[in-house]
């Protein structure tokens, strides 16, 4: 079962963490299409949290077609679609990458080290996609 963790007082907006958290889960098999997620209030009071942060990170998933909110019977796992066009796509991946790298070689590691970890995670992935797909 999917649990989210907030660090309150953390360096990333809570609002962020369930964002990232909820994005990491969809993308890892964690939680599949169509998989219902706790409703805003449930969620904030589970997390203690106020509901306009909820709603704000569900909003953005829901923005960027990553769930799909349908009203009166809660929030999905929506089936992936495109929302961004390809160059937007490769902005966003160019960013992310450009932190990545940058925190991974200030942690001092080699390029060979970090391509291994990134192998490794995909092929992590990809596997747990495919016993999942299996089981279904």
């Amino acid at each position: 079962m999917f649990e989210l963790r907030v660090t309150p007082g953390g360096n990333r907006p809570i609002y962020r963490q369930i964002i990232d958290q909820v994005r990491q889960a969809v993308a890892t098999g964690e939680l599949a299409v169509g998989d219902a997620l706790p409703s805003v209030r449930q969620l904030a009071e589970e997390l203690v949290l106020n509901h306009n942060t909820v709603a704000k990170a569900y909003a953005e998933l829901v923005r960027e077609g990553v769930l799909d909110s349908r009203h009166g019977r809660g929030v999905f796992v929506a089936k992936r679609r495109r929302v961004y066009s390809a160059g937007e796509r490769k902005r966003r991946l160019d960013q992310a990458l450009n932190v990545f790298l940058s925190e991974a070689l200030t942690l001092d590691y080699t390029p060979q080290q970090i391509e291994e970890a990134v192998t490794n995670w995909l092929d992590q992935m990809t596997t747990s996609k495919a016993k999942d797909s299996e089981v279904d």
